[in-house]
């Protein structure tokens, strides 16, 4: 009798500790009236680069539309891989998401070790926009008017001239790499914090040339302070129309694009990652942004959640194979 008492009791002593344990690791869920304070989007570039000419216009309609801030937190360093370690390690209450690039599915197979893993650490959001790349040169310091008097001078002069980059491992420096394999010539790179300061440093004429995100250079390309020779996507973008494809202008098959997404840290409520896809789907087809977005070189996407997280393990293995040919190592 005593026994079977003790064996009753130690039963619903289990039972508890596994309710306890069961509880733990249930999905949290949100406060129905989420948002009720500022949101904050973590941005792994400086300001002024691609990743910024998407995140801020959607930001500000996402204030509009949920009545709360969003804060843009720029974490620049290590080709975008410091901001998105921050962002892995973020409190997951829904509040704080990360604006990444092509550059995460590019950093596994460069930086040999990384604190998060951008298809474990977090929960895929939104695809936000697909520019292409595009060359662009500072017009005082490289004389070329098209990409085959460019090519034509670098093979003459191999190693005179440098391009810059976002960062080791990003897509600017793998589309680097890949034209340099392609045309058989040799430019130095010099990679940077991000877009923004390479940027800047090519306006200013510090560096010769770029292969960017037409996002970040669009309206530098149209102020007349950057030329730019070629559009690496497969047809002419509508915002350009005169400027020619790469394969046009004389580098046959010469097509790199970069992307902008959004995610969530991987144990955030699933309610706020549902309430949020459905926001930025909202706002990504409101009529500011498209407009935006065409003018930046992008089309509308129409990637949201699994499907999204699938592209990015899809883009992983694709780039891969690239930096694996292109001999790709950090600097």
């Amino acid at each position: 009798m005593h026994c079977k008492k003790y064996l009753n009791r130690l039963s619903w002593n289990f039972l508890g500790a596994g309710l306890l344990s069961l509880a733990a690791f249930t999905p949290a869920f949100a406060d129905p009236n989420w948002p009720t304070k500022p949101l904050t989007f973590i941005v792994p570039f400086p300001a002024g680069g691609g990743t910024d000419a998407f995140a801020r216009p959607l930001s500000a309609v996402l204030t509009k539309n949920l009545n709360r801030q969003i804060i843009i937190d720029n974490r620049g360093g290590a080709g975008g891989t410091l901001g998105a370690g921050i962002a892995a390690k973020a409190t997951p209450d829904g509040y704080t998401f990360f604006v990444g690039a092509a550059h995460h599915a590019i950093a596994p197979s460069i930086y040999p070790k990384l604190d998060y893993d951008i298809e474990k650490s977090f929960l895929p959001i939104a695809l936000l926009a697909t520019p292409p790349q595009v060359i662009v040169v500072n017009p005082q310091k490289v004389q070329a008017n098209d990409l085959m008097a460019l090519i034509d001078y670098m093979k003459k002069n191999p190693g005179r001239l440098n391009y810059a980059s976002a960062g080791n491992g990003t897509s600017h420096n793998l589309a680097g790499e890949l034209f340099k394999m392609q045309t058989k010539t040799f430019i130095t790179h010099i990679p940077y914090r991000g877009a923004g300061p390479a940027l800047a440093d090519l306006i200013a004429g510090q560096v010769d040339l770029m292969f960017d995100g037409l996002g970040s250079s669009a309206q530098h390309i149209k102020s007349g302070k950057i030329k730019a020779l070629a559009v690496a996507s497969e047809k002419r973008v509508p915002a350009f129309p005169n400027l020619p494809t790469a394969t046009e202008a004389g580098v046959p098959g010469y097509v790199v694009s970069t992307w902008y997404g959004l995610w969530g840290p991987r144990d955030m409520p699933k309610d706020v990652a549902e309430k949020m896809i459905a926001e930025v789907t909202k706002a990504l087809n409101t009529p500011e942004l498209k407009d935006i977005w065409l003018n930046n070189g992008s089309e509308t996407p129409s990637l949201t959640g699994e499907a999204f997280g699938k592209f990015v393990s899809a883009d992983i293995k694709r780039w891969a194979v690239v930096v694996k040919a292109s001999g790709t190592k950090l600097d």
